[in-house]
């Protein structure tokens, strides 16, 4: 009874190491995959990059040698392994450069050689392999597991692979020294404790250790199942710490991003296999070869644990990742979630002019919004042919100073629609207007108290939604100044992560504002003239890649930079005269069709004021795009 016991006990353990391998394999997969999603331009990510898909092939090897494979089989799965194990030092090696050139210690040329010398032994190691000589027969019987026998090149290979790991090691070290910021430092320590793991869990030790092992088997396994949970656990904290590098959003941004795709892919795939296993495991002791119970608990934990994760994201990140902002991060949510965007604003206008149709009994109505000193019609309910929408703007001259009284424009009653809140005014004051509310007269040309005061209830309701979308747009007008600032600023945080006295005593970019101006001056002589050939633009690194590209023209290369620009603010889809399209329009028929501004106005219906307004939210949306094209070409260089 204790022998059977004893069997189980070690069956046991067996089942949850395999369970653990297979889990470190999706998890090194799933951060593979997240490297690059979101950082693959950072020279220490895509290094980060090779090391986990290294343990990927390590791990998944590994956790395929069951008991039902064949002896074949298992020494093909066993040398397979080899081709991750054989690259390690060399990734290792490579990621030590990167943190280096990240922390402001740029290599001289022999750290680069040295890496590619590393993986061009690599890639020698795996010829001996291949010809039989890295790695020697199958121990088929072995205890307690299967394994190769090692051979002379073993020898060689595992003090390479020591030496190499050491000189890492110091890389390791020379760049910890070299962060100046607590965060920088807190960052390389996670790193460093995180690289120990895939560096040590990764090599097969039963090539020396196989007759230790089979002498104590239950020490093997609970050592082994150990070592593995360490190896998942630092994993993780090895790409917690990597997350940080060549990004600029904030840390916030970058933990919630990281926690919700390791929820989503290795927690969620895991569990799952882990009860997929015992449920087939189970089966086997009762006799069971298939268990029909299987599917169904794939499909069942899959959807429990993703319903989990979706209701509980909210949580996490409030509690976890706000911190002392937790206050202000709220009150922004909570504007995203209540806004009312173009198409609810459009929603609820059309709901209230079919109240008022319905009351009326009318065959028409639309609410017009007053956006500067043009007016235009929002929506149009019913028969819009009855609407004269030329002679529309003219309406305006007949509102007079009463608020609260409707008068007559052709077949229409118009109501006008001022403010409601808010109105610093005194009490004989007009509030500002903000629209017009047009309803078709009926036949009866005549309107009933109790008609009219429910229209004018309506009429408050259009006026509010409005005045809401007046407060708004004068928000996102804010936003759009303030986003170039805010983006500056976290790249320059982003940037002294790691390398204070490098990055941000430098000015690698130019100024926001400076960099608007000198793109409205090269745009206004687009086709040609000094604003352009002698422009500061010229200086770019882009600029210089394009002027590569065009046998060393700039103004050629320029030119391209700015159509490029251009396009990134164009919408998807075929060219319109919408709202959405006016700043792409405005850059279009203005600087590269080179018309009048009257002209443009005319086109775009609205007076050469707010074209001028919009004007400049083009430039800079256009100035925006050459900074992050910018932006990634210096990421380029220094990378």
């Amino acid at each position: 009874m204790i022998n059977g016991w004893s069997e189980g006990f070690l069956a046991g353990i067996q089942t949850f190491n395999q369970i653990l391998t297979a889990g470190i394999a999706i998890t090194a997969f799933s951060l593979f995959l997240y490297a690059l999603s979101f950082n693959l331009r950072d020279r220490v990510a895509r290094s980060f990059a090779v090391i986990l898909l290294c343990v990927v092939v390590v791990f998944t090897t590994e956790a395929l040698q069951d008991r039902t494979i064949s002896p074949q089989g298992i020494d093909t799965l066993l040398r397979l392994q080899w081709f991750g194990i054989a690259f390690l030092p060399a990734a290792y090696l490579h990621l030590s450069d990167a943190l280096l050139v990240t922390a402001g210690r740029p290599s001289r040329g022999r750290r680069r050689f040295a890496v590619r010398t590393m993986y061009f032994v690599a890639v020698c190691f795996l010829l001996l392999l291949a010809f039989g000589y890295l790695l020697g027969p199958l121990v088929v019987d072995g205890k307690p597991a299967p394994h190769l026998k090692r051979t002379i090149w073993t020898e060689v290979f595992t003090l390479y692979y020591v030496a190499a790991m050491i000189w890492a090691g110091i890389n390791f070290s020379r760049a910890y020294r070299r962060m100046l910021t607590r965060s920088g430092r807190r960052r390389m320590l996670y790193l460093m404790a995180g690289a120990t793991a895939p560096a040590l869990g990764s090599y097969p030790y039963l090539l020396y250790g196989s007759g230790i092992a089979a002498s104590h088997p239950y020490w093997f396994w609970i050592t082994a199942t150990s070592i593995n949970l360490l190896v998942g656990g630092l994993v993780i904290v090895m790409a917690y710490a990597v997350a940080f590098f060549g990004v600029s959003w904030p840390d916030r941004v970058v933990k919630s991003r990281l926690f919700k795709w390791i929820m989503r892919g290795p927690v969620t795939a895991s569990a799952t296999l882990a009860l997929m296993t015992v449920v087939r495991r189970g089966g086997e002791l009762f006799g069971q070869s298939y268990n029909a119970f299987v599917p169904f608990i794939v499909v069942a934990s899959i959807l429990l644990l993703e319903h989990t994760i979706t209701f509980a994201a909210p949580l996490w990140e409030r509690w976890l990742f706000y911190g002392r902002d937790r206050g202000e991060l709220q009150a922004l949510q909570r504007m995203e979630e209540r806004l009312l965007t173009q198409g609810d604003l459009q929603q609820f206008l059309e709901g209230v002019l079919a109240a008022v149709r319905d009351h009326l009994q009318s065959g028409s109505a639309f609410v017009a919004a007053l956006d500067g000193d043009v007016l235009l019609p929002i929506v149009i309910a019913g028969n819009r042919s009855l609407l004269d929408r030329e002679s529309l703007p003219e309406v305006l001259n007949q509102v007079n100073g009463d608020q609260r009284r409707e008068f007559r424009w052709g077949d229409y009653w118009i109501l006008p629609l001022h403010q409601q809140r808010g109105t610093d005014l005194d009490r004989d004051e007009v509030p500002p207007l903000l629209g017009l509310m047009g309803v078709a007269r009926p036949s009866s040309n005549v309107m009933e108290k109790d008609q009219r005061e429910a229209l004018w209830l309506l009429a408050d309701r259009a006026a509010l939604a409005l005045e809401d979308r007046q407060l708004q747009q004068r928000i996102f007008h804010s936003l759009e100044d303030l986003q170039p600032k805010v983006d500056m600023i976290q790249r320059l945080r982003a940037a002294g992560r790691y390398d204070s006295r490098a990055n941000l005593l430098s000015d690698n970019l130019p100024p926001e504002a400076d960099l608007a101006n000198w793109v409205k001056d090269a745009l206004t002589h687009y086709w040609g003239g000094p604003k352009l050939t002698n422009n500061p633009l010229m200086n770019l690194n882009t600029v210089r890649d394009l002027a590569e590209q065009s046998d060393g023209n700039s103004a050629n290369a320029l030119r391209a930079l700015l159509r490029k620009a251009v396009d990134q603010v164009r919408p998807q889809g075929d060219r319109r005269f919408t709202s959405e399209w006016i700043l792409y329009n405005i850059l279009e028929m203005k600087f590269i069709e080179g018309r009048k501004v009257r002209d443009v106005a005319a086109r775009l219906a609205m007076s050469e004021a707010d074209l001028y307004r919009k004007q400049r939210v083009a430039v800079e949306a256009v100035a925006r795009a050459i900074l992050e094209m910018e932006s990634e070409a210096q990421l380029i260089v220094n990378g």
